[in-house]
């Protein structure tokens, strides 16, 4: 009975934060800035597709947000991790290192190139990959030979490794990149669900080789679909802007490609619509760090309810806000009752050794990841107008 009336008490806190909304979805953009009048100068321009100038500001805003020195705008954030991979020299037959907690395009990228994930706990309090795993496996499991690292199990060589910010909150990146570097592993960020996170002043995607962000309908901020690759890599960047655009030679007119490429790159249109919301971010932030405190102070009152906040160091950007309850049945009781009344909750997805493509992967005990996949739950995180 009691939990009953905290779900009730949950669900009536949840309705007074969006006022007015019969259903409440997990995570809505906001346009309330200059996206149409952006949109319609690129239709004016004729240039809707992969040139034009609304990319190129693009990707130059990314590289002041970030601090990162170069930007690489792609059609989606799966994209952008399959190019970061191949250009950092991921190959066929090579293991990538990741996590079991992530959204099943972090493995699917991996996979694109050919490689096998590798899956490794995650830390309990970042949600993302954990640094005391990551040590542990290479400790354990790899010898470095001719400056690249092999897995003494499987004989193949480990070529990356892909942390992933779960949710916007920055993991321990300090230590997984200087595990990294010790361990002569390219490192490439998954941080689709953090941009506007720093951790310890440094925004993430740009502590590893490349970092990748992602700006699908439901993040942060949006262009609908698009994705982007960030690096200090002088070279790496001009590879990877070589390979998304399909590897063509420049050339007035001749169609010369010399090698695989990829037709990745994001669309001028898309730009435009991520331009404007980009002038939008720092009020955005503002309004999610607000949203969270909220829920913060409710879940304060609700022991058996824990909410998850930023990590020591970290400065989130509370894409989606996050808790935890004692157990699977008690969650699933949960959901079920915040549909019901039209709030649009959701799990954590599936962790990636269930699904049928990833169950033979070589993985450790998974014992974080397991507990928290079975008890976790987004709650809506939409910007309050």
């Amino acid at each position: 009975m009691l939990v009953e009336k905290m779900f009730e008490a949950v669900i009536a806190f949840i309705h007074s934060l969006y006022p007015g909304k019969e259903t409440i979805p997990l995570h809505e953009p906001c346009f309330a800035g200059r996206e149409k009048e952006y949109l319609a100068e690129a239709i004016d321009s004729t240039f809707v597709s992969s040139v034009g100038a609304f990319v190129e500001r693009l990707e130059q805003t990314i590289c002041v947000l970030t601090g990162a020195k170069y930007a690489v705008a792609t059609v989606n954030g799966t994209s952008a991790l399959h190019a970061a991979l191949i250009t950092g020299g991921v190959l066929p037959g090579d293991e990538v290192i990741t996590q079991p907690l992530t959204f099943v395009a972090t493995a699917n990228a991996i996979s694109y190139c050919g490689a096998l994930p590798i899956l490794l706990d995650v830390d309990a309090a970042t949600l993302g990959l954990s640094a005391d795993a990551l040590e542990a496996f290479c400790q354990r499991h790899t010898t470095v030979k001719d400056g690249a690292c092999f897995n003494k199990q499987t004989k193949r060589r480990i070529a990356a490794c892909v942390p992933m910010h779960a949710f916007g909150h920055p993991c321990q990146i300090d230590r997984i990149a200087e595990i990294c570097r010790h361990h002569h592993l390219l490192l490439v960020e998954d941080a689709a669900e953090s941009l506007g996170s720093t951790y310890h002043g440094k925004h993430t995607g740009t502590f590893g080789d490349f970092g990748i962000f992602s700006f699908n309908g439901n993040k942060i901020v949006t262009s609908g679909g698009g994705g982007m690759i960030v690096t200090d890599n002088a070279d790496a960047a001009r590879l990877a802007k070589h390979l998304t655009t399909t590897a063509k030679v420049p050339h007035p007119w001749q169609y010369e490609h010399d090698r695989l490429g990829y037709n990745y790159r994001m669309p001028n249109l898309n730009a435009a619509l991520l331009c404007a919301q980009l002038e939008q971010l720092e009020k955005i932030l503002a309004k999610k760090r607000e949203l969270a405190a909220r829920y913060a102070a409710f879940f304060q009152a609700a022991p058996d309810m824990k909410f998850i906040a930023e990590p020591p160091g970290a400065h989130a950007n509370f894409w989606l806000n996050t808790i935890l309850l004692p157990d699977q049945t008690q969650r699933d009781d949960f959901l079920a009752q915040c549909h019901r009344a039209g709030i649009l909750c959701r799990p954590a997805w599936n962790l990636l050794h269930t699904l049928p493509m990833y169950r033979e992967c070589q993985r450790d005990s998974l014992e974080n990841a397991s507990c928290l996949a079975e008890r976790l739950v987004n709650l809506p995180s939409s910007v309050r107008t």
